[in-house]
């Protein structure tokens, strides 16, 4: 039994970017975190190995900095890390990730379950994740809150979505690709022993001819080329205030400004 948890590293959220003359991103001295969905389906993946003995490999794909979320799973209990990386994978497009981890799940050969956070916070996106499903040809339940039950030996597993209208149950087979969105679980923390343990744990480096997908996963097949990025035009704003006697005089005057300017 073998589940993969698909993580990655992102800025810190209160990370203060900006674009320099040459439109790349550029930040502050803020360190990288694990993309923070993935506190979830990471934790998730760790209680699954608690309760059925299944094995957890961690995998990103990009360079070294993203290891840092490779370590954290590693402390916090994950067996093996990946990381798929060569240059040919520079400026790849959801697509050409995706081709790249369902490669890398062909490879490792024994996987029952691979497990992402709902999305990715640095692009807003979730389209890798269906995107590998339909490169493996598995079935795919996305943003899920609940595994409500997994049987790895009967080859099923059944979750739970909270809808405006109520909980949506849906049961798939196994080998599937999932997505677990917020608060499915209180997430893990690494212990000072699985931190120690995860500093000397060998992240194995997979390239793009060890995956067998030559140039499918590198940037100049990609459909989709970022070519700069671009500050947000500078915010500017007034304020008036307006002055009266009283509360009611202040409301006729703020009613008789929205009138006059349109607004009302």
């Amino acid at each position: 039994m073998h589940v993969v948890i698909v993580t990655k590293s992102t800025l810190d959220k209160e990370a203060k970017i900006s674009v320099d003359d040459f439109g790349a991103l550029t930040w502050d001295d803020t360190q990288t975190v694990i993309n923070p969905w993935d506190e979830y389906s990471v934790t998730e993946a760790i209680l699954l190995k608690e309760a059925y003995g299944v094995k957890v490999t961690a995998l990103t794909v990009g360079p070294e900095i993203h290891n840092e979320a490779l370590k954290l799973a590693l402390a916090i209990g994950a067996d093996e890390a990946v990381r798929l990386w060569d240059d040919s994978m520079q400026g790849q497009d959801s697509l050409g990730y995706a081709s790249a981890v369902a490669a890398a799940i062909v490879k490792i050969g024994d996987v029952d379950l691979v497990i992402f956070g709902k999305e990715f916070m640095d692009l807003g996106t979730n389209a890798h994740i269906f995107q590998t499903a339909r490169k493996l040809g598995w079935p795919v339940l996305g943003s899920y809150l609940k595994i409500a039950s997994v049987d790895f030996n009967a080859r099923a597993i059944t979750l739970d979505k909270l809808l405006d209208e109520g909980v949506q149950t849906l049961t798939s087979t196994l080998p599937a690709v999932i997505s677990l969105a917020q608060d499915i679980n209180e997430p893990k923390y690494p212990s000072f022993i699985g931190i120690r343990k995860a500093a000397k744990a060998v992240i194995l480096v997979w390239s793009s001819a060890d995956l067998g997908i030559g140039e499918a996963a590198s940037g100049s097949a990609a459909k989709v080329v970022t070519v700069g990025f671009t500050n947000l035009p500078a915010w500017e704003g007034s304020v008036e205030i307006i002055d009266g006697s009283s509360d009611a005089e202040k409301a006729e005057k703020l009613a008789a400004r929205l009138f006059e300017d349109n607004v009302l």
